[in-house]
């Protein structure tokens, strides 16, 4: 290769001063705001398409009616079930019966029984995950958050049931009449032993999905005032 010279070279630091792109550079260039992303309160309160007026004044409506619902679950008796009983039973049981397949795959008896509580609530937090962070929607990801509250309120019962095993399950009988294995919580308390605990597991779980709830109320709330105060 011929090697370039003086002049040559010259010219070539002219056309490319840094050596990386064949324009000159601006030192007045600035990098645009917000090109790294959202800050904290942006990403957990700020929506990516800002909801109109008539927009928030739903979702205020919308979080007003989950807040009384949210009184039932969390003040209802724990003895009571009315989580087994309520519309989001339905919601959560195909998951809950879906996870027992999946988890069954990893080959253990005790993992698949568990797995059906699991699915119940990584669905939800995975729904809330992305959200947040792929969709940019965090008033979603506060709903999405509520529903897993009330995934863990939705468990409580059938975990206080693991010594009783009063509750109707669904192929229509008991934990008493149907073999060692078909409680889910039954089993898996028995094989950690702890079944002992199956009430005080209930009631953890149980105010864990109360707090989670209330959280997501709260957060919803904030969104709303924020995306109100802060037009895009």
């Amino acid at each position: 290769m011929k090697p370039l010279s003086r002049d040559e070279e010259t010219f070539l630091e002219e056309q490319i001063p840094d050596g990386r792109s064949g324009r000159h550079a601006d030192p007045t260039e600035e990098t645009p705001k917000g090109e790294g992303g959202p800050n904290l309160p942006e990403l957990l309160l700020g929506s990516k398409k800002r909801p109109s007026t008539a927009g928030l004044y739903v979702r205020g409506v919308l979080l007003a009616l989950l807040t009384i619902w949210s009184c039932r679950f969390i003040l209802e008796p724990l003895e009571d079930g009315y989580a087994l009983r309520s519309f989001m039973h339905l919601v959560n049981l195909p998951f809950h019966e879906g996870g027992h397949v999946v988890f069954s795959l990893f080959g253990s008896r005790l993992l698949t029984s568990l797995g059906g509580s699991l699915m119940q609530l990584i669905i939800p937090l995975t729904c809330a995950a992305v959200l947040l962070f792929r969709t940019r929607d965090p008033f979603g990801a506060a709903l999405a958050l509520w529903w897993l509250g009330e995934s863990f309120i939705d468990l409580a019962p059938y975990i206080a049931d693991a010594r009783s095993l009063s509750l109707t399950l669904l192929g229509g009988g008991t934990g008493a009449t149907t073999p060692y294995g078909f409680h889910d919580w039954n089993f898996i308390l028995n094989e950690l032993g702890i079944l002992s605990r199956d009430l005080s597991i209930a009631s953890a779980a149980h105010f864990t999905g109360s707090a989670l709830m209330l959280l997501a109320i709260a957060w919803g709330v904030a969104c709303i005032i924020w995306n109100s105060t802060h037009p895009s």
